[in-house]
């Protein structure tokens, strides 16, 4: 589906937060899943520092997986739906792609610094509400229509 710019809301900070604590708990469930695969005893929620090296290798892989495919091909993440919100192409206002999906996450390890709060301040300070992945990405995020 396509948007035309001038019909895009980019207000949604507040969303992308709760997107981003949804997120966060899909992530905990997937290292349970993962504690539990690798054996590890006595290992509760999300806690990178329980997880063997390869459990963190497959964790790691499920968290670029996740955001790069859904992201990229549908827009949308568990947590993005679930709040109402979806990235889209800066440009066109269409689907961002798998680059433009890889590109985001990539940068989330810049933007996502001291709890996301690197990512919050660029975002209420910057044009069209964006972070540093959504300006490499030439992408919005955007109330779901």
């Amino acid at each position: 589906m396509t948007y035309a710019a001038t019909t895009l809301d980019v207000r949604v900070t507040g969303r992308r937060i709760v997107a981003t604590f949804v997120d966060a708990l899909v992530f905990a469930f997937f290292s349970w899943v993962l504690e539990r695969v690798f054996g590890l005893e006595g290992a509760d929620g999300f806690d990178l520092t329980t997880l063997s090296n390869t459990g963190t290798l497959w964790l790691s892989l499920v968290v670029l997986l996740y955001y790069v495919l859904l992201e990229g091909l549908t827009g949308r993440t568990l947590g993005k739906l679930v709040s109402g919100i979806r990235v889209v192409d800066a440009g066109s206002g269409g689907r961002p792609g798998l680059l433009s999906g890889l590109v985001r996450t990539l940068l989330r390890m810049i933007d996502g610094l001291l709890g996301y709060l690197v990512g919050l301040i660029i975002v209420v300070n910057s044009a069209n509400r964006r972070r540093l992945g959504d300006m490499a990405a030439k992408t919005l995020v955007v109330r779901a229509r």
